[in-house]
This record gives structure tokens, sequence and C-alpha cells, in this order.
């Protein structure tokens, strides 16, 4: 049974109500529930994913970490098969969950040939490939908003832990114990995260080297930048490129005339 997305706000608990029962019982009878995008809202609504792991559309990971605290959501990735429950992330992840489906009960070469047949990838992408980071800032703890705001009106550059928790006016332990509650990342990873979004932008939309993108965003060893770009992404810095630039060259220079 797949849970689809919907248009617009998400399902609220009271429209949920009178299906939770329904879908409850059917689960206990041995069905297998699935949700693409928006759909891991009526799912959770039900209860049946507390303490669980799940995945909806990157967009929407604030609201539902706000409403179903108690669920472990990753919306790095694309799909979830968590044995009777699978999830999976972006609107057009239906045919991820379809092809996973497909695998799942009849077989990889099964699989493969109707990927094939339908000109899709096999469900091996992840939605980290495509997200872009949206902290949190709707806590309401002030002195860490004010550290959000710092870190990205500098870009996340020569951050260290003693300036940040002097900002916000904190001890250093009660500072990183606060800015993980608000946010749910450490501030390491909050900041490489924001260097990578960065970073996202420069290797989509221009030709620069991967050295100078890395030096730009505030990496000074480029191997360092690879692997942290690859930690977030699940891509490398050059295989991001090539499947997102969007095809900028380098102008040619003009032919030499012979006097």
């Amino acid at each position: 049974m797949i849970l689809p997305p919907r248009l617009g706000e998400q399902i609220t608990r009271a429209e949920a109500l009178p299906y939770l029962d329904w879908l409850r019982e059917n689960h206990g009878n041995g069905t297998l529930l699935s949700s693409v995008c928006g759909g891991a809202f009526l799912l959770a609504e039900t209860g049946l994913l507390a303490g669980r792991p799940v995945t909806t559309h990157w967009a929407h990971a604030e609201l539902f970490r706000h409403r179903f605290p108690d669920v472990q959501l990753d919306t790095d990735k694309l799909v979830i098969d968590d044995g009777d429950i699978i999830s999976a992330g972006g609107v057009m992840a239906w045919v991820d969950l379809g092809l996973w489906l497909v695998n799942r009960f009849f077989g990889e070469t099964v699989m493969g040939q109707t990927a094939h047949f339908m000109l899709a990838d096999p469900p091996a992408r992840e939605q980290r490939f495509y997200s872009t980071f949206s902290p949190n800032l709707m806590h309401g703890d002030a002195a860490v908003l004010k550290v959000q705001e710092w870190i990205r009106s500098t870009g996340a550059k020569e951050v260290t832990i003693s300036a940040l928790a002097e900002l916000a006016g904190l001890e250093e332990r009660t500072f990183l114990r606060r800015f993980r509650k608000a946010t749910n990342f450490t501030a390491v990873d909050y900041c490489q995260r924001l260097r990578v979004d960065k970073a996202r932008e420069l290797l989509q939309f221009t030709i620069q080297p991967i050295e100078t993108i890395a030096w730009e965003v505030g990496y000074t060893d480029t191997g360092a930048f690879r692997k942290i770009f690859t930690r977030i992404t699940g891509l490398s810095p050059g295989e991001y490129r090539q499947r997102f630039n969007v095809g900028r060259k380098p102008a040619s220079l003009p032919a030499h005339r012979g006097s």
C-alpha cells in the first residue's frame, strides 16, 4: 500500500484521523506500507514510525521533525527500506520506490529489465545528490540564532568553537549542547554543510577549478574539501559537476592570424 504525496500543505492530524485505524489494521494484518514524499506525514500519524528510520522530501524536513520528533528522519536517502515500512523522498521518487519493490519481490534481473524499459536509472541514487542545506531557524534559541546568522554572513570561514561560544555569550560546553539541540547538527558539521552548499553552487554554475572553489569556500586543503564534500553529498566534486553543471564552457580564444 503506497501513501502518495499531497499538493499544497501537508496533511494535518485532524485530516489524517479517518485513515489511521484502517492503516494500522492493515499493517497488523501483514500489509507492507510505503510512502512517497509528503505521504510520510500520514504514515507518521499512525504512530508506526516511532523510533524507526524514514525519509521524505528534504524541503519538508524541518516541519516533519517538529511534528514527529520520535521518528528517525534521514533526508539524505531517497529510499529507506525498513522491512514492513518503506519510504521514498521526492515527488518523483515513486519511480525509485516502484523499482525497489520490483527488486524486492522479483529480483535484480527483473528490476534491471524494468528500469531499462522505463528508461530509468536503477534505484541507487540518493536524495542528498539534489538537496540543499536548509538550516532550522525556528527553534527559538536567540543565542544560537545569533550565531547562525553570523556564520551565514561570513560564509562559515575561519570559524572556531571558542569564537562562536563567545558570540553566543555561553560557556563552550553549553553552547555546543544548545547548538546541536536547536539545529540537529554539531557546530562543525553545520559550518561544513554551509560551505559545501556554496561549493555546489560554484560547481554547478561556474567553470572554476575545484582547487579554486575549495579555497573560495574556506578550505586550504583540497583533499580535505573533497572528502567532506563527498561525505555530505554522496558525490565527489568532479562527479557533482559532471552531473549538474549547466554546461558553461570557457570562451574560446580567437584564432591566431598570421601577418
